[in-house]
C-alpha cells in the first residue's frame, strides 16, 4: 500500500506546525507495525549491508546540508522526506522481502501507483491534443504531478523492472511485467518528457543486448522508433530542440547549469545547502526570466553537489555503484528467482542517470521512495536468495509473527 500511495505525496495537510502527506503517513505506519512486529526478534534482522556505511554518510551530509542551508526548517522537510523516511522504509524492506513472490508484491505496488497517475495525465494530454488545447511546444497539461517530467521520472525506472520481469520472469511474473510496460510506454510517450525518451530508450536496447535473441528484438526495437518518430506530436516535441524557439529547453539548461557552476565556485564543499538552490543561485542569473522557475540545476551531478554537498555527491556515486556491482553480481551468478529482479534494478539505475543527466532523478518524495525501495528489493535478493528458499522461508516465519 505505501509503495502504491508514493504519488500520493502531492496530498498535503497539517497536524498543528506539522506538515505532513499522506505518503508520509503510510510510511510511517509501515514503520511502526514492522517496528511492533520484530519487537522480540530484532536480532534476526539484517542490519549488514554493503549499501549501510555509504548510506550512513549520505545521512551525515543530509545533516550537514540542513545545518548550512539558508532555511533549517525547509532543509529538515527534506531530510525528512527525502533521506530518512525512504531510507527507513529501504530497511524494513530488506528485512520483510524474502522471497521473489513478495519482491513481485512491492514492485506491484509500485506499478499499481505508477499507472494511475501516469495514465491519468496521460488522459489529459491527449484530451489536450484532441481538442486543441494543447501544443506539444508547450509544457505538457498534468493531473496530479506538478510537471510531466515528473511522470517520466518515476515511471520509466519501474519501466526497466517490468521489462526484466517480462523477458526473464516466471509466467505471472511476465504477464504482470508485460502489462505495465504497455502501460509505461503509453504513459511516457505522452509525458513527451524529452529526458524520459532518453532513458526509455537506454533501457529499451539494454533489455534488447541481454536477450539471446537480441538480433531480432533490436529489429523491432527499431521499427517501433522509427514508427513513433512518424507520430507528429512526437517528432514536433523532439524536433524543436534543434530549433531556436519556444519549448527548446537545451539553451536554458546551458544557463542554468552555467550559473549552478559558478554558485559552486563560491561554495564548493558544502553547495547551496538543502533547499537553498532557489535563493543562493539568483545572484548568478544572467537571463534570471528565463530561469526563474527552476528550484534544481537539472543534472544529476549538479543537484547533488548543490543539495547535500561534496560529500552527498561523492556518497550518492558510491552508493550507485555499489548498487550496480550488487545488481550485476545478483544478475549473473544470483539465484534464479531473484535475477530478473537484480536486472531491473540495474537497469533502472541506468534510467535514473540518464535521465538524470537533464532532470532531477532523486529529490522528490516518491523517486526518493523508489530509489531506496528498488536498492533495498536487490540486496534482499542478495541476502535471503543466498540462504536457499527453505532457510529464508524458516527464517520468515520464525521473525515475522502472524497478525489476527
Amino acid at each position: 500500500m505505501t509503495c502504491a500511495l508514493a504519488p500520493a505525496y502531492t496530498i498535503r495537510w497539517h497536524i498543528g506546525f506539522y506538515p505532513t502527506t499522506l505518503l508520509e503517513a503510510a510510511i510511517v505506519i509501515s514503520l511502526v507495525v514492522f517496528a511492533w512486529e520484530s519487537r522480540s526478534s530484532w536480532r534476526s534482522l539484517s542490519w549488514r549491508s554493503p549499501f549501510l556505511i555509504p548510506a550512513l554518510v549520505f545521512l551525515l551530509a543530509g545533516a550537514i546540508a540542513v545545518v548550512t542551508a539558508p532555511s533549517k526548517v525547509a532543509a529538515l522537510g527534506l531530510y525528512r522526506a527525502y533521506l530518512l523516511e525512504p531510507m527507513a522504509f529501504g530497511f524494513v524492506l530488506v528485512n520483510v522481502v524474502r522471497t521473489p513472490a513478495r519482491a513481485l508484491l512491492i514492485v506491484s505496488g509500485l506499478f499499481v501507483g505508477a499507472a494511475v497517475a501516469g495514465l491519468a495525465n496521460s488522459v489529459v494530454v491527449a484530451d489536450g491534443l484532441i481538442h486543441h488545447t494543447y501544443q506539444v511546444t508547450q509544457s505538457p497539461p498534468v493531473v496530479i504531478y506538478l510537471t510531466a517530467n515528473a511522470v517520466a521520472l518515476y515511471v520509466v525506472p519501474l519501466v526497466a523492472v517490468a521489462g526484466s520481469l517480462a523477458l526473464y520472469g516466471q509466467r505471472h511474473e511476465r504477464a504482470i511485467g508485460a502489462a505495465f510496460v504497455a502501460a509505461g510506454l503509453v504513459i511516457t510517450v505522452m509525458s513527451f518528457s524529452r529526458g524520459g525518451y532518453l532513458a526509455l530508450a537506454a533501457v529499451v536496447f539494454a533489455l534488447v543486448l541481454s536477450h539471446r535473441r537480441r538480433i531480432p528484438l533490436l529489429g523491432l526495437t527499431l521499427l517501433g522508433l522509427a514508427i513513433l518518430a512518424l507520430v507528429p506530436p512526437v517528432r514536433t516535441r523532439v524536433l524543436i530542440e534543434t530549433q531556436n524557439v519556444y519549448g527548446n529547453t537545451i539553451q536554458s539548461r546551458l544557463d542554468l547549469w552555467s550559473a549552478t557552476i559558478n554558485l559552486l565556485r563560491e561554495r564548493p564543499i558544502f553547495g547551496a545547502g538543502l533547499a537553498g538552490f532557489p535563493e543562493r543561485i539568483v545572484p548568478f542569473f544572467s537571463h534570471f526570466h528565463t530561469l526563474a522557475n527552476f528550484i534544481d540545476p537539472h543534472n544529476i551531478i549538479l543537484n547533488f553537489w548543490v543539495e547535500t554537498g561534496l560529500l552527498g555527491l561523492l556518497t550518492m556515486a558510491w552508493i550507485i555503484g555499489v548498487g550496480f556491482a550488487v545488481n550485476w553480481q545478483g544478475w549473473r551468478r544470483g539465484p534464479e528467482g531473484w535475477r530478473p529482479y537484480h536486472l531491473g534494478v540495474m537497469l533502472a539505475l541506468v534510467a535514473v542517470i540518464m535521465h538524470g543527466m537533464v532532470d532531477v532523478p532523486y529529490f522528490k518524495n516518491d523517486l526518493s521512495l523508489e530509489f531506496w525501495a528498488l536498492l533495498s528489493l536487490s540486496w534482499a535478493g542478495r541476502t535471503w536468495g543466498s540462504r536457499g528458499p527453505t532457510v529464508a522461508a524458516v527464517s520468515t516465519a520464525r521473525s515475522q509473527p502472524h497478525l489476527g
